[in-house]
């Protein structure tokens, strides 16, 4: 049988960004930060345009000052909207105005709501009969300010091509998630590694499984750290099996259900992230990354990274 080779949708992915008074900076760069490292490290055309509810610059709640790219009405559709509300959240005055604008370019787009923007999509009318979450501290008044929306307590949630969360943490998880089923598990593996990782401790033996599923079971997170502590000596699967204290055909079915992929796989994945990472930072040799990162050698780590892919470990 032919090698599968790694599969990444090549259409454009075109993205817009509303942003509102008193944003924070954290859930921008937590959305946002994501999508750029798999633009950058897998050369996909994934593109984004900040837009503002007055065309007019806004100023984060740190206040950093953002200019929005264009007029809304200058704005393609997108693909891919986030709504990052502020603190600046509850005025209704200008409720339908926002909705005449936001329909054409959203219509066909999944629509990730962050922070306040839950608020400011159900001012919208777009929650209507739906299920959604937002910042913690908001739930009650939330619930009672919009009675038809189904309000819930949950970190994360997706009703459709509506995706709601409250704070930063969530919106990096859900923004994993997006990758993983968009671009599938290795390339969200990848995102979530660079974006997270401590550089500091690029040295030494640890490797966090950042790019975990929110709601990944206590039992794999057992086993992710484990592989992430013997990246520069892989353990056998029986072994990782056995640790688990699972049957090794039900920790093959753990990792197809909760990661859908086979165990040796993610644990391959882990560890050419890691060495992706030591390449970026400099200061060793292809031969010195290849032995920390657990292969025989400069070849096999090559070989290994264009396997699973598909171009040339840099």
């Amino acid at each position: 049988m032919p090698k599968e080779k790694p599969k990444l949708p090549m259409t454009r992915l075109n993205i817009t960004v509303f942003l509102f008074d008193a944003f924070s900076n954290m859930v921008l760069a937590c959305l946002l930060e994501p999508l750029r490292v798999v633009r950058d490290q897998h050369g996909l055309d994934i593109s984004w345009t900040i837009l503002t509810q007055t065309d007019l610059p806004v100023e984060s709640s740190s206040g950093i000052a953002v200019t929005p790219d264009k007029p809304k009405a200058h704005a393609k559709p997108a693909d891919l909207a986030f709504v990052i509300g502020g603190d600046v959240f509850r005025d209704t005055r200008s409720a339908s105005d926002l909705r005449r604008s936001l329909d054409p370019l959203i219509a066909n787009a999944t629509v990730i709501a962050a922070d306040t923007g839950t608020w400011i999509l159900a001012r919208c009318g777009y929650l209507e009969g739906r299920k959604a979450t937002l910042h913690w501290q908001l739930l009650d008044e939330f619930a009672e300010t919009f009675p038809q929306v189904d309000v819930s307590s949950d970190r994360v949630v997706r009703d459709g091509r509506f995706w709601t969360c409250g704070t930063a943490a969530a919106a990096l998880d859900l923004m994993l998630d997006y990758i993983r089923e968009r671009f599938g598990p290795a390339v969200a593996l990848d995102a979530g590694a660079m974006f997270l990782h401590d550089n500091a401790r690029r040295h030494g033996a640890s490797y966090p499984a950042q790019s975990l599923p929110f709601n990944a079971s206590p039992k794999l997170a057992r086993v992710l750290q484990i592989m992430s502590e013997t990246l520069e000596n892989p353990v056998s699967i029986a072994r990782l099996a056995e640790a688990a204290n699972m049957p090794e055909r039900s920790f093959h079915r753990l990792f197809l259900r909760e990661l859908q992929m086979p165990p040796g796989k993610y644990y391959v994945l882990l560890r050419l992230a890691r060495a992706r990472e030591l390449a970026r930072y400099g200061g060793l040799t292809r031969g010195e990354i290849a032995l920390r990162c657990g292969f025989a050698n400069a070849s096999t780590l090559a070989r290994s990274f264009r396997k699973h892919h598909g171009s040339a470990f840099v």
